[in-house]
């Protein structure tokens, strides 16, 4: 069965499009020109492809499968959680407010759906 966006945006707690894109761009202008910054992004993105990888699976996969990858997908997703803390912190101690990080908040479905978000628009950049 395919789903919809509109099914997702029924779900407590999803961002639209156009609130992932806002928090993207603050993320985008507070990591400017620092090269400390863009590198702790890329860190974001690299645990962010890994845990997509296992999201992405997910309807795929048998219930026998889904209990064997449950972990690495757990551990994935707690590093993507991880990364967007480092970057956030980082920026914060270089005076940035790093606001998308609050904004963002802690629910972990809404963070994995922001890291999906950031593949979604790195890829479509890659082109």
């Amino acid at each position: 069965m395919l789903s919809a966006y509109e099914d997702y945006l029924s779900q407590p707690g999803s961002l639209t499009f156009e609130e992932m894109l806002s928090l993207y761009r603050q993320m985008a202008a507070e990591t400017g020109c620092d090269e400390t910054a863009a590198d702790l992004y890329k860190d974001l993105l690299a645990a962010a492809v890994k845990y997509s990888e296992s999201r992405s699976h997910w309807p795929l996969w048998s219930r026998e499968k889904k209990l064997e990858e449950d972990s690495v997908r757990t551990s994935r997703h707690n590093q993507v959680i991880d990364c967007f803390n480092i970057l956030s912190r980082y920026l914060q101690a270089k005076g940035s407010p790093a606001a998308w990080r609050e904004s963002l908040g802690s629910d972990r479905k809404r963070i994995g759906d922001f890291a999906c978000f950031l593949i979604f628009i790195e890829s479509l950049d890659a082109r």
